[in-house]
């Protein structure tokens, strides 16, 4: 009986996942990243520390459960949905002129012109240019005097084409949401995890990577239950 064989070639890994620390750009109402030394080596023989923050801080994944009531915690995903495709996409000249930019149809058909059409089971992720501004709070999440927050993201009717059409995994962003800054109701989220797919948010080196090719790997904590769950990103480069 022939066996299959799955093999993954590259030629080097780099980190998608943001550094945690107390200081990075947290969402409104979110509770504070808080590490507490609890043990030192003079004293204690060993160093270990405690440590505190969100299921949607730093870079992290939504799970269905963030969003409907009746939608599967973190802890539900298998570990081959975790391992997967990534095709990038760089609006990152655009994003610069219009913050409010959203992703569209035509943008991936443009894409898909020179790079050919997206495989299913892939992670579209989106370069925005956003994570140059994670040191700057200010900047990262952009607001006006009324409040309201202005990065790019994700496109309703795109997003629809992406799961029907193109069969992908799920989404990806360098920004704190795959929404549209402007975009308080979680439209994009609410319909990618409807059907249990993946979001990503706070993605970092994006520029790193080339339009197909990349394989990632995306380490979460296994929370019961959990909304979403900080998470260690991966890319496996060719």
């Amino acid at each position: 009986m022939k066996q299959n064989q799955n093999t993954i070639t590259y030629s080097r890994i780099i980190h998608l996942s943001h550094i945690i620390d107390i200081d990075i750009p947290q969402w409104p109402g979110d509770p504070p990243v808080e590490i507490t030394t609890v043990a030192n080596i003079p004293q204690d023989g060993y160093y270990l520390r405690r440590f505190s923050l969100g299921e949607h801080s730093a870079t992290h994944i939504n799970a269905p459960k963030s969003f409907h009531d009746n939608g599967v915690g973190i802890d539900q995903y298998s570990a081959e949905s975790l391992v997967l495709p990534g095709v990038v996409m760089d609006i990152c000249d655009t994003a610069t002129v219009n913050p409010d930019y959203s992703l569209t149809i035509a943008d991936v058909l443009h894409w898909e012109k020179e790079h050919g059409k997206i495989t299913a089971g892939s992670l579209v992720l989106l370069h925005t240019g956003w994570e140059d501004k994670w040191l700057n709070k200010t900047a990262f999440f952009n607001r006006d005097a009324e409040g309201i927050m202005h990065f790019p993201g994700f496109g309703y009717d795109v997003t629809q084409f992406l799961l029907e059409e193109r069969q992908i995994a799920g989404l990806g962003i360098d920004t704190h949401g795959v929404d549209s800054g402007q975009d308080n109701s979680f439209t994009i989220n609410s319909l990618v995890l409807a059907q249990e797919r993946i979001v990503l948010e706070n993605l970092t080196n994006l520029q790193q990577l080339p339009p197909k090719g990349t394989t990632l790997m995306i380490g979460v904590l296994r929370l019961r239950d959990g909304s979403g769950s900080p998470v260690g990103v991966l890319a496996l480069v060719p």
